[in-house]
């Protein structure tokens, strides 16, 4: 009879939080691939199950040109290309690791989307050069328009109403309309389905702009495998962006979200994206998973 034995993994981790926006951080430098499995990803982040967060971070080695490399899974195991409010917290935590922490220093960061650039101030925030905005619909990517234009202020149906959006990609997909109400918006219900429209062969993240003033707005945000969350640093980049495309915003605005505020410029100088927000250890723990062994 075939005998099974049973070992145990165990895993560090320390969960930070961006706004709310929260993850579980490992640290994975002696591997160049995730020491835990997408499957074992989603029974972390389970709230009542698990420890509870909207994604896990590992901290991997650079690959020369970068000093560390960040991939994420979100909730739902899915894996997307970049994460602002998480990389904020992977600077934080990489300081922590290195023992560096009320230091000033800057990380290159290699990402899915490109190498990312967090800076800590010695405020305590973390400030984040996001890069160049992606503006085609084939870089998005998106069917609302033809890959070689832009799409602004372009019609789209979703739960039986048109609604008015644009779409900017920081890496990651992102989907931005402009209400009057952003406390109105239904977001349980049309989330999902602005994710998952056909218009959008990646799926989408989704963000709801409420223009308080050029320089000052409310955001709500779907985000792509993980659904509501309380921030989107991706997300309040990109809405910055496509509130300048169509005249609502300044460069230079500070987006609300229900977790808080974040500082987002849009240089004219180098067409820069910089974020601006904190990154919060919340606390570290050691968490264990069954490992089954056939003889």
């Amino acid at each position: 009879m075939q005998e099974i034995e049973i070992s145990v993994m165990a895993i560090e981790f320390t969960k930070y939080h961006g706004l709310g926006n929260d993850f579980i951080l490992i640290d994975n430098r002696h591997q160049s691939e995730p020491i835990c499995t997408q499957k074992q990803a989603v029974q972390m982040c389970d709230r009542h199950f698990g420890i509870g967060a909207d994604g896990v971070i590992f901290a991997l080695p650079g690959d020369g040109a970068s000093d560390y490399t960040m991939r994420i899974f979100n909730s739902d195991g899915s894996e997307p290309e970049m994460c602002g409010n998480g990389i904020r917290c992977l600077a934080k935590f990489i300081a922590e690791l290195e023992g560096k922490t009320g230091t000033a220093i800057a990380y290159k960061i290699n990402t899915a989307a490109g190498v990312i650039c967090p800076q800590l101030l010695t405020d305590g925030q973390v400030k984040v050069d996001m890069g160049l905005p992606r503006l085609l619909a084939a870089e998005i990517p998106t069917t609302l328009s033809e890959n070689s234009l832009k799409v602004i202020d372009v019609p789209l149906q979703v739960a039986g109403q048109p609604w008015s959006v644009t779409c900017v990609s920081m890496g990651n997909p992102h989907c931005i309309t402009f209400v009057d109400d952003v406390a109105s918006v239904p977001l349980t219900e049309i989330g999902p389905l602005f994710e998952h429209h056909p218009a959008f062969p990646e799926r989408t993240n989704t963000e709801f702009i409420e223009v308080v003033r050029p320089d000052y707005v409310k955001m709500r945000v779907w985000e792509r495998g993980a659904g509501i969350t309380l921030a989107c640093g991706t997300g309040a980049c990109a809405s910055v962006v496509a509130g300048v495309l169509t005249q609502r915003c300044d460069r230079q605005v500070t987006v609300e979200l229900p977790g808080g505020c974040l500082q987002i410029e849009w240089s004219a100088t180098d067409q820069r994206l910089y974020m601006t927000g904190p990154a919060q250890r919340v606390f570290q723990g050691q968490l264990t998973f069954p490992i089954m062994n056939n003889n």
